[in-house]
């Protein structure tokens, strides 16, 4: 018979909680946590398709090492596929065909992880620009942003390094475009050579460690960049766009719980369904139709994932230059891209602290900027888009010269002369786009929206009625600030003194007057000109 002791007494539920709660303290952290608000945008959901892309990649990642053997023992092959029967392969490449043929599910895996990895990169890729064109990287985010670019470079080697482990025709032939880059190291370049791939190319020890990196080391190190990344996020609060009631302090949004933990779950699924459907229907790396790799063969059309292809172009669109130096040769068309390599990746990364050095602003930034109010940055972001592209175009010119039947000359002096004109000419462009924007925004806060109703007045003149605009729109257009360009100040001070200036300062200063200075923004309508045209004055 129950006493009344055990009639109070809570579920074991509680119970449990309760017992975790006194050794952990969650009911404290959720108390402080789950009700953080987080600002509502689409742009938001960007970081969330990388962050629910990379969780697909560990599943099935995790999967797929059950079946995977990191060989390079040669085998005879004698699975399902029939027209590779009896073909002498390394073991990791059988083990790939066993996985896509005989294991459940294991084509449908593979193909998942092939375009989540693809996806993951092309979402950090958007996201990042996301962040670039708005200045979320300004103060406090710095650090941030570094993570953020980190995982993104780490991206790109993790899938060479995925997409190099079935050793297969097209995969060894990016190792083998991998092991010529590093051999025109000069001096370090043969010994770096015989440390990835234990003695002369291709060894037999290649498939393991990149097994390991791919695997272990660079994972564990995006792993640990994300939690740090997210915490940043979390402890830092959101950026949102700018609009009424939205201030440097503050966060105008939806709480974490249950509001934005419902959204975001059902947006993984969706994401995760989404890459299910594409990998269902649309087949990616055939390593069946390709072989197994020799070192004497090179595939048709051979191509790195996307993302690896500006790298490729660099070497396509460099002229095979050599010199001999002290009785070496020196393989100049291949070791100048790979010291421009890193160049163009790191030209992005230093931006947020070139501007903070450039502008002096040391204040914290919540508020996004509108990439038009900026139009410096967003010509530079534009300009590296186009570097970007203009390499990936000359890392394909074998397949653009063959499916749009053109020279494959003509394509490589196209990325030639591109390489340097094109973003010269899409920051022009891209500014004068921003500063024609800005110039719309202050006659729309002056004179209003346009209606489309024409009125004629009374001594016979059409105009057009201008509806003003509501005051939320009006804070919306006019609540940036606009930096002011630093001077230098008078040569001689105040006893006629020539005044020592270092050539840090007077290229800060040429910098400043560059983004800053005349012609570089429209100044912003100011409130004695509002009330001017409004108080009668104009058609409206």
């Amino acid at each position: 018979m129950s006493t009344a002791e055990d009639r109070r007494q809570a579920p074991r539920g509680e119970r449990l909680a309760d017992w975790a709660d006194g050794r952990l303290g969650i009911y404290g952290l959720a108390k402080a946590n789950m009700r953080k608000i987080f600002p509502d945008h689409w742009s938001f959901m960007l970081g969330e398709v990388a962050l629910y892309s990379f969780i697909v990649i560990i599943l099935t990642g995790v999967y797929l090492t059950l079946f995977f053997h990191p060989a390079m023992n040669e085998v005879v092959y004698d699975g399902s596929y029939v027209p590779m029967q009896g073909v002498r392969m390394s073991e990791a490449y059988a083990s790939t065909l066993d996985i896509s043929f005989d294991v459940r599910g294991g084509l449908l895996i593979r193909q998942i992880h092939h375009w989540g990895a693809l996806i993951f990169i092309a979402a950090m890729f958007v996201h990042m620009m996301r962040v670039f064109f708005t200045g979320a990287f300004r103060k406090p985010r710095e650090l941030n942003w570094l993570f953020g670019f980190l995982l993104l470079v780490l991206g790109m080697f993790t899938g060479f390094t995925g997409y190099s482990l079935p050793d297969d025709l097209l995969s060894g032939t990016g190792v083998r475009f991998m092991e010529g880059a590093v051999l025109s190291m000069p001096i370090v370049g043969t010994y770096l050579s015989f440390f990835l791939f234990g003695g002369e190319f291709p060894g037999t020890d290649f498939v393991p460690r990149f097994f390991s990196i791919h695997v272990l080391l660079l994972p564990g190190i995006m792993l640990g960049l994300l939690v740090a990344h997210l915490i940043l996020v979390f402890y830092h609060k959101h950026t949102q766009f700018p609009g009424p009631g939205k201030t440097e302090k503050n966060v105008v949004g939806m709480p974490l719980l249950p509001v934005y933990m419902a959204k975001a779950g059902g947006f993984f699924f969706l994401v995760f369904g989404l890459i299910a459907a594409i990998s269902g229907v649309a087949s990616i790396n055939p390593i069946w139709a390709l072989g197994p790799y020799r070192p004497d063969q090179v595939s048709t059309g051979a191509q790195p994932d996307w993302y690896m292809g500006f790298s490729e172009g660099l070497i396509r669109l460099m002229p095979g230059w050599e010199i001999n130096f002290w009785g070496h040769t020196l393989a100049l068309g291949v070791f100048i891209p790979l010291m421009i390599f890193p160049l163009v990746l790191v030209a992005i990364a230093i931006w947020p602290f070139l501007e903070s050095w450039v502008t002096g602003d040391k204040r914290e930034h919540h508020i996004l900027d509108r990439p038009r109010n900026a139009p410096t940055r967003t010509a530079f972001g534009v300009a590296w888009l186009s570097v970007y592209f203009i390499l990936l175009v000359g890392g394909g010119n074998d397949i653009w010269a063959t499916h749009f039947d053109l020279s494959i000359n003509a394509i490589t002096w196209f990325g030639r002369i591109g390489f340097f004109v094109l973003p010269v000419l899409s920051f022009v462009v891209t500014k004068r786009i921003c500063l024609g924007l800005q110039r719309r925004d202050r006659d729309k806060v002056l004179h209003g929206r346009e209606t489309g109703i024409i009125k004629r007045l009374p001594h016979g003149e059409y105009v057009e009625v201008h509806e003003p605009l509501r005051q939320e729109a009006l804070y919306t257009l006019t609540q940036h600030d606009q930096h002011q360009p630093l001077e230098l100040g008078p040569e001689l001070d105040e006893n006629g003194v020539r005044r020592k200036i270092s050539p840090t300062q007077k290229l800060r200063a040429k910098l400043s007057k560059g983004f800053y200075g005349e012609g570089n923004q429209i100044p912003k309508p100011s409130a004695e000109e509002y009330q001017e045209i409004t108080s009668g004055h104009g058609h409206h």
